[in-house]
């Protein structure tokens, strides 16, 4: 039985999550070692993959996966009935056992010739206060192996900058490439050779006929208005290697399995993503840089551009018709957004940035001046173009402003399409001009109770130093500090939802610990980083955070609580709480 792309995508994620959580890959380490230092003859040098399963198979690891890896199988092509009163029920089935492959189901070496996505590698840097760099993306091409001797092959490939380091040397990396099992039958070097240079002919025809159309198709749209050359039309865009790709390849349907449930909790995980602009030397404009979905969550920031498509991407998975907008903001700062379109109509922004979305009604121009017309609260000015990953559309109104624009993009007199066709020769999944298919979101690493009392206790320490530095003493009080962590679950959970709870609970509870003629002050923060010493830094920068963490008077307690909340590829959103209790004496 065969799985769809995202089913198959979804069910490694699965498995890649419970084999991590039982140290498998750290258990084989060990037992390989042991194998080699205890069983392996001195004149034998490499270990034969029987005896490695042997060693393997004695010690218990493969009964142990089999235990833990059970899949459920059901009749998918079983007609369900139709009628709503039918009640649902779940049955409990013999579960069947995922059983290990003898080799002979592996895929031959003609079939994995014919699988064109590379291997993407990225490196990052991470420095000591665990910011991150992106230093090198690289696509390796693997199938050399296959012509190689005994399915192993030793490739050196130099790593390139990115961004305005493109073309810079940043390292030589040794990779050592081996088929694991083996194949059976290997092929010739010179038929992988051929393979390979037809591929990259046909890749070089295929980008050739679209940048052909691509052109024809903006001379169109500037004969519809010559004014169309100042507008945000975005047809290509160049990755972080500097290569120039179309916008739409940057968007995939992507889907989150079990890590996030709804499409409001997915554009929280992307508003918790850093936001950093490329770098740019020298003065002059902004630095033109997507990144692939993959650079971007390594290294957990990124532009506008990186978090929209991501959002994009999510939403699309969804099942929602969704696209990135392309435009400017106040001042004419160019940006992009998300945009979806309801089945009844209804145009809603989402802002990737904050997370916040916004119903667009748009203003009709040819209304008299004492017509009240609706106030957009969205922050965007114009727009210009839009697409996902199958459309490209260029804005073709008489006015690119946003709050005047009608989204209905069936509607050519408005929007000016790009043939789908065209689009989907070199956007579409398994097109040699694509991205290779998205990576599935990891689930996050971080433990949210630990990693909230660590910093939680390191602010303590910090607020007592610097209370002791000004002469002050420092008495902290626990079941005040407890109170809090109901307002920080409330606040985010509004910026999730949108919708604000529990706030009545709190209150309350405030003032039952707050005696008469004792005042009470609280002062809550948001960071999407861990380092408690860059937070309180931040913090002591606000008069009002400041006023509390300096407190003077009578009776004076402090309080401080840390909620960490944890989201996929081990991004966060940190909620701080700075409180105070002293008794007023004027």
């Amino acid at each position: 039985m065969s799985l769809p792309p995202e089913k198959a995508s979804e069910l490694k994620q699965l498995i890649h999550q419970q084999l991590s959580k039982m140290d498998v890959h750290g258990r084989i380490r060990e037992i390989l070692a042991e194998t080699i230092r205890e069983e392996l003859a001195p004149d034998q040098q490499q270990l034969s993959t029987e005896d490695l399963i042997k060693a393997l198979r004695r010690r218990g690891i493969i009964d142990d996966v089999m235990k833990e890896l059970n899949f459920v199988t059901d009749n998918v092509d079983q007609e369900l009935p139709s009628s709503p009163k039918q009640p649902v029920c779940f049955t409990d089935r013999q579960s069947t056992l995922l059983k290990k492959s003898d080799g002979t189901r592996m895929a031959d070496s003609t079939t994995m010739l014919s699988i064109s996505d590379p291997v993407h590698m990225v490196l990052i840097k991470t420095d000591i206060f665990a910011e991150t760099t992106l230093v090198a993306s690289y696509f390796l091409e693997w199938r050399s192996v296959l012509g190689s001797e005994n399915g192993v092959t030793s490739l050196t490939v130099e790593l390139m900058g990115v961004g305005t380091e493109s073309k810079v040397s940043v390292g030589i990396l040794n990779i050592k490439l081996e088929m694991y099992p083996p194949l059976s039958q290997t092929l010739s070097q010179e038929v992988v050779n051929t393979q390979l240079a037809l591929e990259r002919q046909k890749t070089a025809e295929k980008e050739r006929l679209f940048l052909v159309y691509a052109k024809q198709w903006w001379r169109e749209y500037l004969q519809i208005r010559p004014s169309h050359n100042s507008r945000l039309v975005k047809i290509f865009a160049q990755d972080e290697n500097g290569i120039n790709r179309p916008v739409c390849s940057y968007v995939k349907p992507l889907r989150a399995g079990r890590l996030l449930d709804t499409p409001r909790q997915a554009a929280r995980f992307v508003n918790v993503l850093g936001y950093e602009r490329a770098p740019v030397i020298g003065g002059g404009g902004k630095q033109e840089q997507w990144c692939t979905l993959l650079a971007f969550l390594c290294r957990n920031k990124g532009d506008c551009e990186d978090h929209a498509n991501l959002l994009c991407s999510l939403l699309l998975g969804y099942g929602l018709e969704a696209f990135v907008c392309v435009g400017t903001k106040a001042k004419g700062v160019p940006h992009a957004w998300v945009m979806t379109c309801g089945t009844d109509g209804t145009i809603t922004f989402w802002e990737s940035l904050t997370g916040h979305r916004y119903i667009h009604k748009p203003i009709n121009p040819d209304e008299p001046p004492a017509a009240e017309q609706p106030k957009p609260l969205y922050p965007y000015k114009t727009v210009g173009c839009v697409f996902n990953h199958q459309m490209f559309l260029g804005n073709c109104q008489p006015s690119d402003s946003v709050e005047s624009c009608v989204f209905d993009l069936n509607d050519e007199s408005k929007w000016k399409p790009m043939s789908e066709e065209a689009v989907k020769s070199v956007c579409a999944p398994g097109a040699t001009t694509s991205l290779p298919p998205f990576p599935p979101l990891c689930a996050s690493t971080i433990d949210a109770s630990v990693t909230s009392n660590e910093i939680e206790m390191q602010l303590r320490l910090l607020v007592s130093e610097h209370r002791k530095d000004l002469g002050l003493t420092t008495v902290w009080e626990d079941q005040l500090s407890y109170l809090l962590s109901p307002a920080l679950a409330a606040y985010e959970f509004e910026r999730t939802t949108s919708i604000s709870a529990g706030n009545e609970e709190f209150q309350d509870a405030i003032r039952r610990a707050v005696p008469d003629g004792h005042t009470f002050k609280g002062f809550p923060i948001h960071f999407v980083y861990r380092n408690a010493r860059r937070a309180f830094a931040t913090c002591l920068r606000s008069p009002f955070c400041e006023e509390i963490i300096c407190c003077r008077g009578d009776q004076v307690r402090l309080a401080v609580r840390v909620r960490v909340f944890t989201y996929p590829e081990s991004a966060c959103a940190v909620w701080i709480m700075f409180a105070c209790k002293y008794r007023s004496v004027l």
